[in-house]
């Protein structure tokens, strides 16, 4: 097997990757191919693959604890520790409040 690295390999991704987009751009470029039956669009495997994963994600999907430890945390956690945050500091604003710390005309929002 030769180095990925080497100035061959390097040589022989450039020409595929030129081809490729030769290939491509011939493919777009043909004035035909709406005439031929084809929707207008080209056909990629890559991405029917990609949308057809996108469309049966849930089709495969097995609840298992890292799983739930992972929804729990992106959904749970950060709801839970904004509302102890947003409850900490009205606590904190009502207590200095309520023993004279802040005076009602230096209140904010005191027309609400």
């Amino acid at each position: 097997m030769s180095d990925p690295r080497s100035p061959e390999a390097i040589r022989e991704r450039a020409a595929l990757k030129v081809a490729m987009k030769r290939e491509f751009q011939k493919q777009v470029h043909n004035p035909h191919r709406h005439g031929s039956g084809e929707a207008g669009y080209l056909f990629d495997p890559a991405v029917q693959r990609f949308m057809s994963m996108r469309a049966t994600q849930y089709d495969f999907f097995r609840p298992t604890p890292k799983a739930s430890l992972l929804g729990f945390l992106a959904i749970v956690v950060p709801i839970a520790s904004y509302a102890w945050l947003l409850k900490r500091d009205k606590d904190q604003f009502e207590a200095k409040c309520r023993s004279g710390q802040i005076s009602y005309a230096d209140r904010n929002y005191k027309f609400y």
